[in-house]
């Protein structure tokens, strides 16, 4: 990955020196680049309104978190950014070999990491029950997936909001105002969740996911428990017998109605998962992890709030919520 990211460097100090581009920007814009969706659109909703200001997502198009290498392109764009936004967890290692070199003390550009923003809050990666090990598996890896708890989106929103009204004064009023018409939409959206989840009758409280499982934040804000083929991370694509048959006994034994997996995985494991089980009619159920978002996804009208109210009706038949 080194060798890699300096023939990165390499190559976008040449296209610097050709563009006449430095580290700094040059242009009046304020520039905010961000690598994942999620806080690509909480930014598109705080800067809403704001003048001069340009924001890039750079995960776009399908481009997933976990396998990501930015190409001398992408980086030209953080060089030339004045405010970078990333998660900072195993996937973004690159940003310690690479965007370290374009953000200095004072100098007026700032980068962001969710995770350090999170803080104390910040969950390890989890190996439950049932579920495969990976034999390089880093116990003391945090899990990335913190954009899944709606209660995180809340405390990210409130940080960036309040980097951005120190970095861009200009606009700090639209972002406060902004940011406060977002944070009522982030605690309606809470709120539903809660309802349907701790307060509404339903009639499982357990997920069986036969995949990777990126939902460990989002579980523990409404205390459910779940069994998952692989964890949040995990680079395993192929299931053990063992791991098959641990699923399958708890599909059987709890009489759960739906097998779960992420977006961009096929039904294949959990299709086997409920062969496997004396469970035939088990459903086979999506939810987004938004670890990738295609360019249909950005061209609809789909959105972070979207699609975590499709995630809750996904929710809501596996545990039979009733109403």
């Amino acid at each position: 990955m080194k060798k890699i990211m300096a023939l990165v460097l390499s190559a976008v100090m040449t296209l610097c020196l050709f563009a006449g581009c430095g580290t700094k920007t040059e242009s009046k814009n304020f520039k905010i680049v961000t690598t994942i969706y999620p806080v690509y659109n909480w930014l598109q909703n705080i800067t809403d309104g704001a003048e001069n200001v340009e924001l890039t997502l750079l995960l776009e198009d399908g481009k997933d978190i976990h396998n990501y290498q930015p190409t001398a392109e992408d980086m030209v764009k953080i060089s030339g950014c004045n405010y970078f936004v990333y998660v900072g967890g195993e996937s973004d290692q690159w940003v310690n070999d690479a965007a370290d070199a374009y953000f200095k003390d004072n100098d007026g550009k700032y980068k962001v990491s969710l995770l350090d923003l999170l803080g104390d809050y910040a969950k390890g990666e989890e190996e439950v029950e049932g579920m495969q090990s990976e034999d390089d598996e880093d116990e003391g890896a945090l899990d990335e997936h913190v954009w899944l708890s709606i209660k995180n989106a809340e405390l990210f929103c409130r940080e960036l909001a309040a980097g951005l009204k120190t970095a861009n004064a200009a606009n700090a009023p639209v972002y406060e105002k902004n940011e406060n018409a977002y944070q009522k939409k982030l605690k309606a959206l809470d709120e539903k969740y809660t309802s349907a989840l701790t307060e509404s009758d339903k009639k499982y409280d357990t997920l069986l996911f036969g995949d990777r499982f990126p939902f460990r934040y989002l579980v523990d804000d409404y205390n459910l428990k779940y069994y998952a083929a692989f964890a949040g991370c995990s680079a395993d694509s192929e299931a053990s017998f063992e791991t098959i048959a641990f699923l399958a006994n708890k599909l059987t034994e709890l009489k759960l109605p739906a097998v779960l997996k992420i977006d961009g995985s096929d039904d294949k494991l959990a299709e086997t998962i409920i062969d496997t089980s004396d469970d035939k009619d088990a459903q086979i159920l999506c939810l987004n992890s938004m670890q990738a978002v295609t360019k249909e996804m950005l061209d609809s009208d789909s959105d972070y709030i979207g699609m975590m109210e499709s995630n809750l009706d996904v929710l809501k038949t596996a545990l039979a919520v009733e109403g």
